[in-house]
């Protein structure tokens, strides 16, 4: 006897299903190919986000890779439902994570869209369960999948394409190379990614003292600031206390300067990836403020 056809989907049902995975794949590949196209920034929102240094690189290229295979997959009505559960997935694995480690991350950047500006907080879950619904509807109602092989094929192409341009990116850096890692506040603070501005002082130069004033009120934009007194090390906390640079703080003086030559403080560095991107000797009205703000450093 011949199968009776499946029923078809009430017009509501079908609407709201394609609506809501065309919604969420594009969220999805957008945050997916922004990731992979710039693998370093990634990593350093990643090791932000307290993800260990020696596997923020790889989980950046997964989250990317998989993100745009997500969206991909929301597209296709045949893959639909893999892509729904693939994207629900990983929001309910990110919701997780970001409750586990709250009390660190709350009130940061989760940078997890480059439009959208969520700090961690009830908001952050609140947006999140609404996109876990976009994926509920996009896999309830959607039809049965098949050929998965060929979904696959896409997940290898994604793959080859992001570390592409990982490979393009690491060449094209250029600049002194940074010491892997320094001391911070006594513990190792690695130098490799996203936008350090290191701030050289001599805690008795009073030009180091009104420098480190002027610098204490600028805005950054996702730059990390490190002091690194050259000097009488034990009156640092005294230093930043009086000029309002409360940023975290380094002695290591001696492996920096032998990489960054300089004469007397203040000086300043600003690295991007690990490698220096401009050096600052002097410290006046407009520089190294103006070049910052030409950098895209300062809001």
């Amino acid at each position: 006897m011949a199968q009776a056809a499946p029923a078809a989907l009430p017009a509501w049902k079908s609407w709201l299903c394609t609506v809501s995975a065309v919604l969420l794949a594009l969220l999805f590949i957008v945050a997916g190919v922004w990731k992979i196209s710039d693998p370093l920034s990634t990593t350093a929102r990643m090791t932000q986000a307290l993800i260990p240094v020696s596997l923020a690189l790889p989980v950046a290229l997964c989250a990317g890779i998989f993100e745009a295979w997500g969206g991909v997959m929301l597209l296709v009505p045949r893959w639909r439902r893999w892509g729904a559960w693939l994207t629900g997935l990983m929001l309910v694995a990110f919701m997780v994570y970001m409750g586990v480690f709250y009390n660190q991350l709350s009130g940061e950047d989760c940078s997890c869209f480059p439009w959208l500006k969520r700090v961690v907080g009830p908001e952050f879950f609140i947006s999140d369960a609404a996109m876990i619904l976009l994926a509920v509807f996009a896999g309830i109602w959607s039809s049965k999948p098949q050929a998965f092989r060929r979904a696959f094929v896409i997940l290898g192409i994604l793959g080859v394409f992001s570390l592409s341009v990982y490979g393009v990116t690491v060449a094209q850096q250029s600049g002194l190379q940074a010491p892997k890692s320094i001391i911070v506040d006594g513990k190792p603070y690695s130098l490799q990614h996203g936008r350090i501005f290191l701030y050289f002082f001599d805690p008795e130069c009073s030009h180091c003292f009104q420098s480190a004033q002027k610098v204490s009120k600028w805005k950054w934009a996702n730059v990390r600031v490190i002091a690194v007194s050259t000097v009488n090390p034990q009156w640092t906390d005294y230093f930043l206390k009086n000029t309002g640079l409360l940023v975290p703080a380094s002695n290591d003086a001696k492996p920096l300067r032998e990489v960054f030559s300089f004469t007397d403080p203040p000086f300043a560095v600003a690295i991007e990836h690990g490698r220096q991107v401009k050096a600052f000797a002097t410290f006046d009205e407009n520089e190294p403020e103006s070049t910052l703000r030409a950098l895209g450093w300062l809001e």
